[in-house]
């Protein structure tokens, strides 16, 4: 049975995996994004997301709660004047976790660890996103057929036009 194994060891002593966990957490903080194995990778979301969480007040308590963390005074000012703006309004989730293969070396399965409101790349395609038109299977709704008229009307002012030209002409001769 598996009875309190709620955290994984990662196969280290608790002072070596404090270290890691704090070291890792700073290069995620600076750099908002890097890439380690999967379990590491979700050891660290265990770890850096109450540490997120606690950066959205900004008081002197939640910064020494913090720096007891992270042991570093840059990942402390970047993550309360940089990331927690940009979470605020978040109710959690601050992190993801994409898988990328397989290492060369020993096989390990890796991962992209990132910060969710700081890719780039995946804002920009939300962004793009369109509205879904509501489609219907009628012939025509109100909006394409006040749009047609316009239309209709300058077709059948030409086809009079068009019209009157010939009798005009056989009038002349």
């Amino acid at each position: 049975m598996r009875h309190n194994k709620a955290i994984n060891h990662l196969g280290r002593k608790s002072g070596h995996r404090k270290a890691l966990l704090a070291n890792m957490a700073t290069s995620l903080i600076m750099h908002k994004r890097i890439e380690t194995t999967v379990a590491k990778a979700k050891a660290l979301k265990m770890y850096v997301e109450p540490l997120i969480t606690k950066s959205k007040e900004d008081s002197t308590h939640s910064r020494r709660i913090v720096f007891s963390y992270l042991k570093n005074k840059y990942a402390v000012t970047e993550l309360f004047r940089n990331v927690a703006p940009k979470i605020a309004d978040r109710p959690g989730g601050y992190t993801r976790i994409l898988k990328t293969g397989f290492r060369l070396g020993d096989g390990s399965d890796m991962a992209l660890i990132e910060l969710v409101d700081f890719n780039e790349a995946a804002l920009a395609t939300t962004v793009k996103k369109e509205a879904k038109k509501s489609g219907t299977r009628r012939s025509r709704s109100k909006k394409s057929a006040e749009a047609a008229a316009p239309a209709a009307e300058q077709a059948v002012e030409t086809a009079e036009a068009s019209a009157e030209t010939p009798a005009e002409e056989k009038k002349a001769e």
